[in-house]
């Protein structure tokens, strides 16, 4: 590892994403030099546009499926590159199982060369549509492995197998993050998640489009919270899986509600069927978290919507959407 007079250099697959885009910033706010890689295929240059000319950043525009070589040290390695929504994983199968299978086998021998701590970006949809609630990690999941979910689930739960082999068998030190519902600006619009379609159509007083009876539940954790957790995990001891999300939850139908009220809309709520393999209940037990990280998320849904809807207000005002 990098000495402490030296700044740490992280490099983050998926730079570009989401997520990605925000650890970036968290990175940079502690300390970190960061190099992001990113081939753009759900990634968005303008969420790191406000980092052009920053003396500790580079991008890369790299598909991390393909041979990776950095000339640099590297201390940590974020892999979080990856299609992670429905309708992209719905019209990019082959590269997300590419990306969770070949991307992460790139990623830990990058890890491995460098001798760089690796955390895996997994996510809750291993748990599949979950037979126990909340889900704790021992949970072993109910996944329908051929379903056209199937890609992400599987490729996600493959790369976890993977992350675990590397550690095990080449000593890589790795930690793995299982990321439940997450939301705050920087949501691509069209994405397929709740939040960014809701967020939108009420905004613009369209019909808001729950799918099945809204019934179903989520629990919604805002980006800092979530960035905060991830950080605390990449510098901790604990080597087996920790979710990472907010435990709050409520019903499709209530969140539809809650969005509808904080944009002030007059959209009404229409019902469609519900897609195939969705998850009926989704909520994480974070005991581990606090017990391990000392983490707990902080944010209030209020304080996190008013934020993320300004910021569809703005794509909205400026045309962009």
């Amino acid at each position: 590892m990098t000495s402490p007079s030296k700044k740490p250099l992280s490099v983050i697959t998926g730079g570009a994403g989401f997520l990605g885009s925000h650890l970036t910033d968290h990175l940079l706010a502690q300390g970190h030099r960061v190099i992001g890689l990113d081939n753009l295929i759900t990634g968005n240059m303008a969420n790191i546009a406000h980092l052009a000319g920053h003396p500790d950043y580079r991008f890369i525009k790299q598909d991390v499926t393909e041979y990776l070589y950095l000339a640099e040290d590297v201390d940590f390695i974020f892999h979080f590159a990856s299609p992670a929504s429905p309708i992209d994983y719905l019209e990019l199968p082959i590269q997300t199982l590419k990306v969770g299978a070949l991307g992460t086998h790139k990623a830990l021998g990058l890890a491995r060369a460098k001798k760089a701590r690796l955390l895996l970006a997994s996510t809750s949809e291993v748990y599949g549509d979950p037979l126990i609630h909340p889900q704790t990690e021992d949970y072993w999941g109910n996944v329908n492995p051929i379903g056209p979910r199937g890609v992400y689930d599987e490729a996600k739960r493959f790369a976890e197998a993977m992350t675990m082999a590397y550690q095990r068998y080449h000593g890589v030190e790795t930690r793995i993050v299982r990321i439940f519902n997450t939301y705050g600006p920087r949501m691509r619009p069209k994405d397929g998640r709740v939040v960014p379609a809701f967020i939108t159509q009420a905004l613009k007083n369209e019909p808001i489009t729950v799918f099945g009876d809204g019934s179903q539940t989520r629990s919604f954790c805002y980006v800092s919270d979530l960035i905060a957790g991830i950080y605390a995990l990449s510098q901790s001891d604990e080597k087996l899986p920790v979710n990472i999300g907010n435990p709050t939850e409520m019903s499709v139908k209530e969140f539809a509600e809650v969005i509808r009220d904080r944009c002030g809309s007059r959209s009404e709520i229409v019902y469609r069927p519900l897609p195939v393999d969705d998850p009926k209940i989704r909520q994480p037990n974070i005991e581990k978290a606090k017990k391990i990280l000392k983490w707990e998320p902080k944010v209030t849904l209020d304080k996190g919507l008013d934020s993320t809807i300004a910021y569809f207000r703005g794509l909205i005002e400026r045309g962009e959407l």
